[in-house]
């Protein structure tokens, strides 16, 4: 049975140097440190590459994230994928854990995110499974 959380989170993402010089003129890269607070009380660290076109509301972004912490009163750590594209404005985003990333007592766990940003603020739904015993 899927548990559906939501909750707020902080992020500050924080510029990298590009790969390569060329590819850093198109390509921008970022850490990414997040603070998840409610039922996912936990930290996430990870890496996103971004591409912004020319076109005012039309860019993209993959990112690896390893979120540490608790989730449902267990602990354990676990790795979100994350692919996003904005189509003039339009937004798809996809956040899926990957699967078997979980440990520790999160082993098994599977599921999807939504990010929202309203009023300044990051919120997150978690919809997410977890096997019975930990």
């Amino acid at each position: 049975m899927s548990t559906r959380i939501r909750g707020v989170f902080d992020v500050e993402m924080i510029p990298q140097p590009a790969d390569d010089a060329a590819a850093g003129r198109y390509i921008g890269r970022m850490r990414l440190d997040k603070r998840y607070h409610g039922e996912l009380d936990a930290g996430g660290q990870g890496q996103m590459l971004a591409f912004r076109s020319g076109v005012a509301g039309s860019a993209g972004y993959v990112a690896m994230e390893r979120v540490e912490g608790r989730l449902a009163g267990r602990s354990g750590s676990f790795v979100l994928q994350h692919s996003a594209i904005m189509d003039r404005g339009t937004p798809a985003l996809a956040l899926r854990v990957v699967p078997d990333s979980g440990d520790d007592e999160l082993s098994g766990l599977s599921g999807t995110m939504t990010i929202e940003i309203a009023d300044g603020k990051h919120y997150y739904d978690f919809d997410y499974t977890l096997p019975t015993e930990p």
